[in-house]
């Protein structure tokens, strides 16, 4: 069979159709295997470039769609503001879950944030750090149904010393809480997959407490925090139904095994495919394939020097200086994390136009960072009322226009 004759022959689709119908049946219901057709025709009649492209892509978001509609929760305002005017950041204003629960299920490509750290600022505290936590576990939870397939999540967050409130509120109850233990734990319960951690070197502390110099004895010495965790965490829910081989587009297709947690691979069986190995085995592929082929595009290369930044797991990035000589603030939120975080991630895990959702979304840096590198940048604030003012100042010091909404914002 001639590749090129597949490329240019509107006709195969009859042959895709004719050779998948039986395992068509198997997958859709009558309405909606005549709406896949139809859908794929309308797409043909538009797109006569590359039948198999064109068919297995319809193919994708089709079956994507059907999984988006079992949550019924989905604001149609929220979805329409995602979208347009992707070359402006998006400032949402509201709870975390409250919007993240009223958002479509699989349609953001990254996340990447910093969790509010645990009663560490005035304006997030819970009574102890198991609300804290069942409160993360919540959004989190919500995270991973918008998240898409075969994505990531980054995640910043710093072990601190604090008192947890399960004991006692004086002084002598603050512990060293290990955060990063707690949210890997949290993340793998609600269906992440842990990926890496790589660590970020903040360089060397100013305080010199930590060295009980008055006392250099066993059990009176401790090291002093001096990093943080950036954890990656893909979500790899496993694909129910059947995908299309990319090379003849037929969905006679065979589960083969799993190429990792969660992630299955199918093998073609289409004895008229053009690709078939020596042994007459047929094309072995996944759903993640269909993903990592479509982000191999000359826009999307990455830097060269920023991999090797980030080649090693223990990475030296220093803090943000956000306070002036005047003892201003100058970004207005009090916790920013450096830029080159959400740069890496957004290079490294996404492509051009897709979308990249911060939940805590501060002064605002992850979508900044998208928006400049031609990705659409969204995210969530609840103080309205106390960081609107910086977090736009912000967003215009890096020469950059926005959009906003209100969904309860304070």
């Amino acid at each position: 069979m001639n590749p090129t004759k597949i490329v240019q022959n509107s006709d195969y689709i009859e042959t895709i159709f004719r050779t998948s119908d039986r395992y068509l049946d198997r997958i859709f219901t009558k309405k909606e295997k005549t709406n896949l057709k139809n859908r794929v025709y309308k797409r043909l009649n538009s797109h006569r470039v590359n039948v198999v492209r064109e068919f297995t892509e319809e193919y994708r978001i089709f079956v994507k769609e059907i999984h988006q509609k079992e949550h019924s929760k989905t604001d149609d305002q929220l979805s329409s503001f995602i979208k347009s005017d992707i070359s402006k950041v998006g400032v949402i204003w509201g709870d975390s879950f409250n919007v993240l629960n009223t958002m479509k299920s699989e349609s953001v490509q990254l996340m990447v944030t910093s969790p509010p750290y645990y009663n560490a600022r005035s304006y997030s505290t819970w009574p102890d750090i198991d609300k804290y936590l069942d409160d993360m576990k919540l959004i989190i939870k919500e995270s991973y149904r918008v998240l898409d397939n075969h994505r990531p999540f980054v995640f910043n967050v710093g072990d601190i010393f604090d008192n947890d409130h399960k004991h006692t509120r004086s002084s002598w109850g603050k512990r060293r809480i290990p955060l990063g233990a707690y949210f890997t734990k949290i993340f793998e319960d609600v269906g992440f997959q842990f990926v890496d951690d790589f660590i970020w070197d903040k360089g060397e502390v100013e305080s010199q407490r930590h060295k009980n110099a008055n006392n250099p004895y066993p059990l009176y010495q401790y090291p002093i925090n001096c990093y943080e965790h950036v954890f990656v965490f893909y979500k790899h829910r496993l694909d129910n139904y059947l995908y299309p081989c990319p090379i003849c587009g037929c969905l006679k297709v065979n589960g083969n095994a799993y190429s990792g947690i969660g992630v299955k691979s199918w093998e073609c069986k289409n004895l008229k495919c053009m690709k078939r190995s020596a042994g007459n085995r047929g094309k072995r592929f996944s759903n993640r394939t269909y993903i990592m082929n479509g982000l191999k595009k000359d826009e999307n290369i990455i830097d060269v020097d920023l991999l090797k930044k980030w080649r090693r797991d223990i990475v030296k990035l220093n803090p943000v200086i956000k306070i002036n000589s005047k003892g201003e603030n100058t970004l207005g939120h009090t916790a920013p994390f450096p830029n080159e975080i959400p740069a890496y991630a957004i290079e490294v895990f996404t492509g051009k136009n897709e979308v990249v959702f911060d939940p805590f979304a501060g002064s605002f840096t992850t979508s900044i960072e998208a928006i400049k590198r031609g990705r659409n940048g969204i995210g969530v604030e609840l103080n309205k009322s106390m960081f609107r003012n910086s977090i736009l100042k912000n967003i215009a010091r890096n020469n950059l226009l926005f959009k906003e909404l209100d969904k309860g914002g304070v």
